[in-house]
């Protein structure tokens, strides 16, 4: 059988584990989401959590053991009990 599915990443991933803490400013107040940490790549991260607003392009602050800083949301999964985002690491 022949896999026609074409990698779309532009860097290796590496699995990863351990919780991650996102700090999300909505207006004036701070919403603090938890998830899990699924992998890394040297400018992102993807991670699983039960906050299904995020949105393409909104950037918040995180926490994982890997790092700490600000990243943009790039896309947004909702699974079954659960969702899924891939953030981009924003540098200063």
């Amino acid at each position: 059988m022949v896999n026609n599915f074409q990698e779309k990443r532009r860097e290796p991933r590496r699995d990863a584990g351990g919780r991650v803490r996102f700090d999300i400013r909505i207006g004036s107040s701070l919403e603090r989401v938890e998830g899990i940490l699924l992998d890394i790549s040297a400018h992102g991260f993807r991670a699983q959590h039960t906050y299904s607003n995020f949105s393409s392009g909104q950037e918040l602050h995180f926490l994982h053991e890997h790092g700490e800083g600000q990243a943009r949301v790039v896309w947004n999964r909702i699974l079954a009990g659960a969702v899924e985002t891939g953030f981009f690491v924003l540098t200063e």
